[in-house]
């Protein structure tokens, strides 16, 4: 199981809190130093179910210097999102939990990282 995790989050901290509760093994990974590539964050939205806009932290900053609200949301903008992701990290939601099973989840609240540990 990896973590995606940004140090300063509160939910981040909180769904670390509860795996070393757990007993979970876990690697962290902090996303804004170890900035995931186009390809890792493709094959976490497979893991995820999602969208890369699904995954956007769109009231960030930067989002709205890049005007990503107006973005349209389908197929043929789907790769423009994933660059957008990639360039700027910290547009991505967090914290991101890898389950062992080849799932994962956005683990924002303490019953999707309880989800995460069931897998």
């Amino acid at each position: 199981m990896e973590i995606w995790i940004n140090p300063a989050c509160s939910k981040c901290r909180s769904a670390l809190s509860l795996l070393d509760a757990e007993g979970a093994e876990y690697t962290v990974r902090r996303y804004l130093e170890d900035v995931p590539g186009e390809d890792e964050i493709r094959a976490v939205l497979e893991r995820l179910g999602l969208e890369p806009w699904d995954i956007t932290r769109t009231q960030e900053a930067v989002a709205t210097e890049l005007g990503i609200k107006e973005w349209a949301r389908d197929a043929g903008t789907r790769d423009r999102w994933i660059a957008a992701l990639a360039s700027h990290p910290g547009l991505i939601q967090r914290p991101i939990i890898t389950a062992d099973d080849g799932t994962a989840v956005v683990g924002r609240t303490e019953e999707a990282v309880r989800d995460a540990l069931s897998r």
